[in-house]
């Protein structure tokens, strides 16, 4: 059986015919249309068609999109990047395509695709985190997909680890992602730039001199070629997310942490202080058994896997 999986994120949807293995047989891109709940769905559609028009054999469609989705995998709750709030996706999609269609948490859907088929194959208990802009997460527990009642569970960025801490885009202070993300990892790489200039050498030159363009490819970059500054920019985001996780291990316990997104581009730089971190904080040690720490596998495709394989379940 082919299904079509649907990645949207705020600049491009991205749409691939994926078969039971999860393999991505076709791929097609558009742009995201913005602020606009009938076009987005056109644009879906549109690329629904396309690789139908390719792949005869299609039979359901998963869309995955970076939002609260309810229960019945039906209705974006809200989708901030998106412009949507109680936008029933699912039966807009579904009218344009003639096929079953599944929405769900794009987050969710990499953690499934990663389960199934990437790092955490083989494993029943695994927590996927997703080291962003922000922090995402995903849940498979006992082998499923773990929604939670209301269908919005491991919304993992916005535990709070610090009172009264950094304000979050969620309204509240102190969330995880304000110090484990791609933006807190840019947050450092600044100020390590702006305050310690000679150490921040390559990191600086890389960004043509200008604090501000201190990104994140910048400091991956400069901490490959081994930019002091830029290495410990990775240590201290490594050690709050080593943190978190090990929060986590104490309230779920899972086998396995899979870590994707940008921020995990930089392999054992960043997987290395994670690992330890996590050594160091969790509960019970050394008398319990650690989850072990891995990073993801699929990459940007994991969006478009997962969201097509739950379709297909």
């Amino acid at each position: 059986m082919l299904t079509i999986g649907v990645d949207i994120g705020g600049t491009k949807i991205a749409a691939g015919v994926v078969d039971h293995d999860g393999q991505i047989l076709d791929k097609v891109k558009y742009p995201t249309p913005g602020d606009d709940p009938a076009g987005l769905a056109d644009v879906v559609a549109k690329a629904v068609d396309e690789l139908r028009a390719r792949r005869s054999a299609v039979e359901a469609v998963g869309v995955g999109v970076a939002g609260f989705v309810d229960e019945d995998r039906a209705t974006v709750q809200v989708a901030v990047n998106l412009g949507l709030r109680d936008e029933p996706l699912r039966d807009r999609v579904q009218e344009r395509v003639g096929l079953p269609v599944v929405i769900e948490n794009d987050a969710n859907a990499a953690a499934w695709a990663e389960a199934r088929f990437g790092a955490g194959r083989g494993s029943d208990h695994i927590v996927c985190v997703t080291l962003g802009t922000g922090i995402g997460g995903g849940l498979v527990i006992g082998g499923a997909l773990h929604r939670g009642r209301y269908g919005v569970a491991a919304e993992i960025g916005h535990y709070r680890m610090v009172p009264n801490g950094r304000r979050c885009a969620c309204g509240n202070h102190g969330c995880w992602e304000q110090y484990a993300s791609g933006r807190a990892l840019v947050a450092e790489g600044q100020d390590r730039a702006r305050t310690e200039p000679r150490a921040a050498e390559r990191m600086l030159k890389l960004a043509d001199g200008v604090v501000e363009q201190v990104q994140g490819h910048v400091i991956t970059q400069a901490a490959l070629e081994g930019d002091r500054a830029a290495l410990e920019c990775f240590t201290a985001v490594g050690e709050w997310a080593g943190l978190g996780l090990a929060d986590l291990a104490a309230i779920l316990d899972p086998e396995c942490f899979v870590l994707g997104g940008g921020v995990s581009d930089a392999g054992s730089i960043i997987l290395e202080p994670v690992r330890a971190s996590f050594a160091r904080h969790v509960p019970g040690r050394p008398n319990r058994r650690l989850a072990d720490v891995r990073l993801a596998e699929l990459g940007g495709e994991a969006g478009i896997v997962g969201a097509g394989d739950l379709a297909r379940h």
